[in-house]
């Protein structure tokens, strides 16, 4: 119960500190790093989710991202919502996709790099779908008119935006934080580490998954729908394509996967290296997933645990050393 209540002290404290930095400064650099810091730690939560915590590594969720992004951008052009209603709207329809994407899936026992494929392929039908039809713009894209005002969800500086995704990571932080020590939670860890063992003792592994994807999905599209609001244009290439996927996958791998502040780390991290990248190397196309490339690989070889496990990385390689 103690390590319990000190988990959730840690997102309250979390949270007051970065809602303290638009209080402490007007630069617009350092609004955005952060805004845009806590926009990648929402994806790689999201992808945490099913991931980390579930075991079902997808290579697929600029799906749902791409879902919320278009709902958001639709809602408000071709049927004239108020965007606080279109990213209900967007975190709902996302968490749909997600079930049924999960209802397919999972019912046909599908799992590792079958899921991830078939999370990919998702994305590319979506993508596919997304060019050819007229109400998501084809391959022009929608743009939002500005409108700048809070009812509107478009705000005159980075400060309203930072809040508003500080909420959104904190939502997720919580959920996260719930996973860890719910029964839910102890059900989708059971059926991540031994699915049969999992069922044996009467959980029901379809049942588990199909939440996990759901939250997954709902959190992706509220990232989705975040994109629009900031920069006011989605396309099939953006929505869909491999790029978000990747970022929300490395950072949760390079953080620490299963954890509660790992993916958090992780796209601090990988946020700061795309700065330092673009800084040297300009505008070079693609260099981003170069990078993110060799952090995953270096990683993966030498901490398997994520940056959030050296401690318990080092604590384990003593105490190896240190048996006869």
């Amino acid at each position: 119960m103690n390590s319990t209540l000190k988990e959730l002290g840690s997102i309250v404290l979390f949270v007051a500190v970065v809602a303290c930095v638009p209080l402490v400064t007007d630069s617009g650099v350092t609004l955005n790093f952060v805004m845009m810091a806590l926009y990648a730690a929402l994806l790689a939560q999201a992808w945490n989710i099913l991931g980390g915590f579930g075991g079902q590594f997808s290579f697929g969720h600029a799906l749902f991202f791409g879902t919320g992004a278009y709902i958001q951008a639709i809602a408000q052009l071709q049927f004239g919502l108020n965007p606080w209603l279109a990213l209900a709207l967007a975190v709902t329809g996302s968490a749909a996709i997600g079930l049924g994407v999960g209802g397919l899936t999972f019912r046909y026992g599908l799992k590792g790099s079958y899921f991830a494929l078939v999370t990919l392929a998702f994305a590319e039908v979506f993508r596919i779908l997304a060019l050819s039809v007229p109400f998501t713009g084809a391959g022009v894209g929608l743009m939002i008119p500005l409108s700048e005002s809070f009812a509107n969800m478009q705000f005159a500086s980075r400060k309203g935006y930072l809040y508003l995704m500080l909420g959104f990571v904190a939502a997720a932080l919580l959920v996260t934080w719930w996973l860890k020590h719910s029964r839910f939670g102890a059900y989708l860890q059971a059926v991540r580490d031994n699915e049969d063992a999992a069922r044996a003792i009467g959980v029901n592994p379809f049942n588990v998954k199909l939440g996990a994807i759901g939250l997954s999905g709902a959190l992706m599209g509220a990232g989705g729908a975040f994109y629009v609001q900031v920069f006011q244009y989605i396309d099939p290439g953006i929505a869909f394509g491999p790029g978000t996927s990747v970022e929300a996958l490395v950072a949760a791998i390079v953080g620490g996967i299963g954890t509660l502040w790992g993916p958090v780390l992780g796209a601090v991290v990988l946020h700061v290296l795309a700065d330092i990248t673009r800084n040297m190397f300009g505008q070079l196309p693609g260099i981003n997933m170069v990078i993110y490339g060799v952090v995953l690989v270096l990683i993966v070889m030498f901490l398997p645990r994520g940056i959030g496990g050296i401690a318990a990385s080092v604590k384990s390689f003593f105490s190896k050393r240190g048996k006869p």
